[in-house]
C-alpha cells in the first residue's frame, strides 16, 4: 500500500514523508472554490475530497489511499487563500498583523471507495508588524503560495507570537491528526 498525495505543494510532499517513505505525489487541478451555502468547514473538506477524487481517477490500485489537502486562514470572519498579487498579500498580512487568526485545513482520506473527511484547526497571533516590516516581508518570494500570504516555518515566523494547535497544520498538512485517522482505519 502506499499514500498518494494529491497536492503540488513541496511543503505537503516533505511532511507527508513523516507518515510513509511509500509515498506517490499526484498533483491534481481540482477547482479551489467555495459555496455560500456552506460553513467554512465544509468548504474546505469539499476541496479537499475534489482534490482526492480527482487523484482517484489515476489511481487503480486498490490498496492505496488517496489524501486530500487544502488549506486556509480566516481572519475576521474573512477567508484568505492564496494572495493573486503584492497588494493583496500586504492587505492579508497588514489584517493579520497584531491579531490572533484561524488556520483551518480541511483533509479527505479515499481508500478503495471509502471516503473520510475531516478538518484541524489552530490559532495563529502575529505581532503587531510595522509598515517596514511588511513591506520587506512582501518583497521576497515567500507569501505568493501560501494561504495567508505568509509561511510559518519561514521568514514570517519571526512575527508570530503564538500558535494553539498543531504547528504542521499551520505549515498545510496536520500530520498527527491525518495520523490517527489513519490508524482508524487500520493502515
Amino acid at each position: 500500500m502506499k499514500i498518494i498525495l494529491a497536492s503540488k505543494s513541496p511543503r505537503r510532499t516533505e511532511l507527508v514523508r513523516l507518515l510513509t517513505d511509500e509515498v506517490i505525489i499526484r498533483p491534481t487541478d481540482a477547482e479551489e472554490s467555495f459555496d455560500d451555502e456552506l460553513d467554512i468547514y465544509e468548504n474546505v473538506m469539499n476541496t479537499a475530497y475534489a482534490k482526492a477524487a480527482a487523484a482517484v481517477r489515476f489511481d487503480d490500485d486498490t490498496k492505496n489511499i488517496i489524501i486530500g489537502v487544502d488549506t486556509i486562514v480566516v481572519c475576521g470572519g474573512e477567508v484568505f487563500g492564496k494572495p493573486s498579487d503584492k497588494d493583496d498579500a500586504r492587505r492579508m498580512i497588514r489584517a493579520l498583523s497584531g491579531i490572533s487568526h484561524k488556520v483551518i485545513s480541511g483533509v479527505c482520506l479515499i481508500k478503495n471507495g471509502k471516503v473520510v473527511r475531516f478538518y484541524d484547526e489552530t490559532i495563529v497571533t502575529f505581532d503587531e508588524m510595522t509598515d517596514e516590516e511588511i513591506e520587506e516581508y512582501i518583497s521576497t518570494d515567500e507569501p505568493y503560495d501560501k494561504a495567508g500570504a505568509y509561511a510559518v516555518q519561514g521568514l514570517a515566523g519571526k512575527y508570530i507570537s503564538s500558535l494553539n494547535g498543531c504547528y504542521y497544520n499551520v505549515v498545510g498538512f496536520p500530520v498527527n491528526k491525518i495520523y490517527k485517522e489513519l490508524k482508524k482505519l487500520n493502515i
